[in-house]
């Protein structure tokens, strides 16, 4: 079965608003303490399992925007490590718009936030995608003998194509649903 809903201009304010309170807990919370609550959230809902196909498919993103973050090598620009510091904020509050804790659909706000967030940073996701890919290709072709000065200038200067790469594609793109 799909459900299928649509979400109004009001409904956007809505969680536009949300992330913006989300966004001022972010300016005063160290960013340790989210990743941590947000990887100690993911814990708690895989302990819960079976867990519904729309929340579990999310889970692995969710994952991958916490590496995303935390990646050293990457050194995500910090106007989208914000956005995804409050989304993490907004995801670990059990008493948001629906408190997690209502079977079934408890995490359904949240799956709403991770979708517009995921979408709005598109072109970030696929720039991370493609450092991974070409460091682990680095990796593969040189092994460990390779300067360790070496690898962290191939990585630096690949990172600064993509950040302006995913700059280019961000401002060419249409304006974001979210923010």
């Amino acid at each position: 079965m799909k459900l299928s809903f649509e979400l109004t201009d009001r409904d956007l304010r809505y969680f536009r608003e949300a992330l913006r309170q989300s966004r001022e807990a972010v300016r005063d919370a160290e960013e340790q303490e989210i990743i941590d609550a947000i990887r100690h959230v993911l814990d708690e809902i895989r302990s819960n399992e079976p867990l519904p196909d729309f929340v579990a498919k999310r889970i692995p993103v969710v994952e991958l925007l916490v590496q995303m973050l935390t990646d050293d090598e990457w050194q995500l620009p910090n106007a989208d490590r914000e956005r995804l510091l409050a989304m993490f904020v907004y995801f670990s509050d059990p008493e948001d718009l629906l408190p997690d804790d209502i079977p079934v659909i408890g995490y359904l706000d949240d799956v709403i936030i991770i979708e517009l967030i995921t979408r709005d940073l598109l072109h970030v996701r696929e720039a991370y995608d493609d450092f991974r890919h070409f460091r682990r290709e680095f990796d593969a072709q040189h092994g460990k003998n390779i300067d360790g000065a070496i690898r962290r200038d191939r990585l630096d200067r690949k990172r600064q194509q993509l950040h302006q790469r995913m700059q280019r594609r961000s401002k060419g793109g249409k304006k974001s649903a979210i923010w």
